[in-house]
């Protein structure tokens, strides 16, 4: 496995792909991985996909309160499980990475967002959306994988794809939602 903190280690890793002519599978998460995590990856690995996992603790999806300093952060763990998988690249970028002083294009979950969940947690999706869309925009992925169990965000992810592709800001992303395992 190739573990990428940068966005050039990741474009170089993901020239791997391209050489060899792979579709790209990938698997957004904030680490602490779990057996849903690793279904999803399993189902992009049954795919024959070139996998990417990236794990990074988003902290424009947390409120205010101590949520995000809690956030388990447990890298080392995580990359020995993903290597044992057999992942192809795991993305572990710093939030500077990430979000850089300028380009990062913020995401609003309209409407959709504010209801269910986003009620109780005002922004969580805006931030959610924005970093999802950032990470596709490193990335690049054919398909992405995410569990179905937060039926709102794979709803929300669907749209943010279904209406950059209709105004050409970007080209087709599968998004699989898969069975909830915990």
């Amino acid at each position: 496995m190739q573990l990428a903190h940068t966005i050039s280690e990741l474009n170089q890793a993901l020239a791997v792909a391209d050489a060899q002519g792979r579709r790209v599978g990938f698997v957004p998460t904030m680490g602490a991985l779990h057996e849903g995590h690793l279904s999803l990856i399993r189902k992009a690995q049954a795919d024959s996909l070139f996998v990417v996992v990236s794990i990074f603790v988003n902290p424009r999806q947390f409120g205010e309160g101590d949520d995000l300093r809690n956030y388990p952060r447990t890298l080392g763990v995580d990359a020995r499980i993903l290597t044992d998988l057999g992942v192809d690249v795991l993305f572990a970028p710093s939030v500077q990475e990430v979000y850089p002083e300028s380009g990062v294009q913020e995401i609003s979950a309209g409407e959709l967002g504010q209801r269910l969940e986003g009620e109780f947690r005002p922004g969580h999706f805006d931030g959610m959306l924005t970093v999802v869309n950032r990470l596709f925009n490193l990335v690049g992925p054919d398909v992405a994988f995410f569990g179905a169990k937060d039926a709102q965000q794979l709803m929300l992810v669907k749209n943010m794809v279904r209406a950059q592709v209709a105004n050409g800001d970007r080209e087709p992303i599968s998004i699989v939602g898969c069975e909830t395992i915990r």
